[in-house]
C-alpha cells in the first residue's frame, strides 16, 4: 500500500507564502502516470479538493485558490508540491495529498495556519 507523507505547513501571516511537499512511496512507474491532488480539511468542515495535476501536467484548482496556489510534481523524486502565495485566514486547514481517486491511505497531513 502506498504511503504518503506531507510536510511544509506552519503558521504564517495573511499575505504570506508556504510550500507544501508530498512524498509518495509508490513506484516510479505508478507515480509518473497517476493524477495527484491536494486536499484540505478545515475545523468542522468536510475535506475538500484544492488542486489536481495529471500525468501530462494539466492542473486545475478550486476557485477559492486560483491565481494564488500552484501545484507541481517531480516524478524523479516521487514528490508533489503546493506553492501557496497570498495566503488568507480561510486557507487555514490540514492539507493532505492523495491520488485523484483517493485510493491510497491518507497521511497525517500538514497543518497550515494563517493568522496575524
Amino acid at each position: 500500500q502506498v504511503q504518503l507523507v506531507e510536510s511544509g505547513g506552519g503558521l504564517v501571516q495573511p499575505g504570506g507564502s508556504l510550500r507544501l511537499s508530498c512524498v509518495a512511496s509508490a513506484s516510479a512507474s505508478i507515480f509518473n502516470v497517476v493524477s495527484m491532488a491536494w486536499y484540505r480539511q478545515a475545523p468542522g468542515k468536510q475535506r475538500e479538493l484544492v488542486a489536481t495535476i495529471t500525468n501530462t501536467r494539466t492542473t486545475d484548482y478550486v476557485d477559492s485558490v486560483k491565481g494564488r496556489f500552484t501545484i507541481s510534481k517531480d516524478n524523479t523524486k516521487k514528490t508533489m508540491y503546493l506553492q501557496m502565495d497570498s495566503l488568507k485566514p480561510e486557507d487555514t486547514a490540514v492539507y493532505y495529498c492523495n491520488n485523484r481517486y483517493q485510493t491510497w491511505n491518507w497521511g497525517q497531513g500538514t497543518q497550515v495556519t494563517v493568522s496575524s
